[in-house]
């Protein structure tokens, strides 16, 4: 079973184009449901039937997984199942029709403006890590680009010049997002004067480095975020995302339109981004009760 596990991974990533992360995340999903299976004495994945699959999700219940983790397992299954069937490994699919348990839309923590504008000054600039983390944390905020987009960034996809950043998100699927002065300033410096201090004249194929010259990973751009909010005074709650919604939600409180921020995004449904615009009406809200007469 775990060859046909790894053929479909390979699928994944040769005809889908889906990411790495997408890819590692289905692959621990199936490799704990083959545990599972195994475990009830199972083999093959032809004497899988509905009522084994029904019991792992039951399981990962069981271990206090989210609404969310369960879904997405269930997600991963139907791929492969579905894959299986189409190669002819199978000849039914155990869970066709089965309903993926819908999670509860929580709405994303977002900074106010005065508190992105701490987090943002928050780098001493008068270090190579500093110059560097301005940098970073500007760009992140005037693109709303995600972190993984950000670690992944290389030289050659900033244009200070004219003024745009290149991006290759989700399914390697590229777009070009502006970037405005404060940002081009600080990537500027951070090229000219941060970047080379970092390198030593060594080369790296990647826009932000470490000190031993290497890139940066998401978890330790997350830290990085983290870090500084609480260098900051900030306290609501950061996720690698927090910047990223920020600038979502301060576009649609200044007007921008829905598809406008859906580009800049990088969503290919609008249906995900149009989850910013009840963030816009909760601040819509809050206005209205502080400032209206009889509110």
């Amino acid at each position: 079973m775990d060859y046909l596990v790894d053929s479909y991974l390979h699928y994944l990533v040769v005809e889908k184009g889906l990411s790495r992360n997408t890819i590692e995340s289905y692959g621990r999903d199936l490799r704990v449901f083959l545990d599972f299976v195994e475990g009830r004495g199972i083999r093959s994945f032809r004497e899988v039937t509905r009522g084994d699959v029904l019991a792992f999700l039951k399981e990962l219940q069981g271990r206090g997984l989210s609404v969310r983790s369960v879904s997405r397992a269930l997600i991963s299954l139907r791929g492969l199942f579905r894959f299986l069937l189409l190669e002819g490994h199978l000849e039914e699919d155990p869970v066709e029709e089965m309903e993926v348990p819908r999670p509860p839309r929580s709405l994303p923590h977002v900074l106010s403006l005065q508190e992105v504008e701490r987090i943002l000054e928050a780098p001493d600039p008068g270090t190579p890590l500093g110059v560097r983390d301005r940098a970073m944390l500007e760009l992140l905020y005037a693109t709303g680009m995600r972190v993984s987009e950000l670690a992944g960034l290389a030289p050659e996809g900033v244009d200070i010049q004219v003024g745009f950043v290149r991006v290759k998100g989700k399914g390697d699927k590229e777009r070009v997002i502006p970037i405005g002065e404060v940002a081009r300033e600080r990537l500027d410096i951070y090229l000219r004067e941060g970047r080379p201090r970092l390198l030593k004249g060594r080369e790296s194929p990647y826009l932000f480095v470490n000190r031993q010259g290497r890139g940066l990973s998401r978890q330790g751009i997350w830290k990085l975020i983290k870090r500084y909010a609480l260098q900051a005074g900030v306290l609501t709650p950061i996720t690698p995302h927090t910047l990223r919604h920020s600038f979502a939600t301060h576009l649609l409180e200044r007007g921008a339109d829905l598809r406008f921020v859906q580009v800049m995004l990088g969503h290919a449904d609008i249906g995900t981004t149009q989850i910013y615009t009840h963030l816009n009406q909760e601040y819509l809200r809050k206005i209205y009760q502080q400032y209206h007469p009889r509110a």
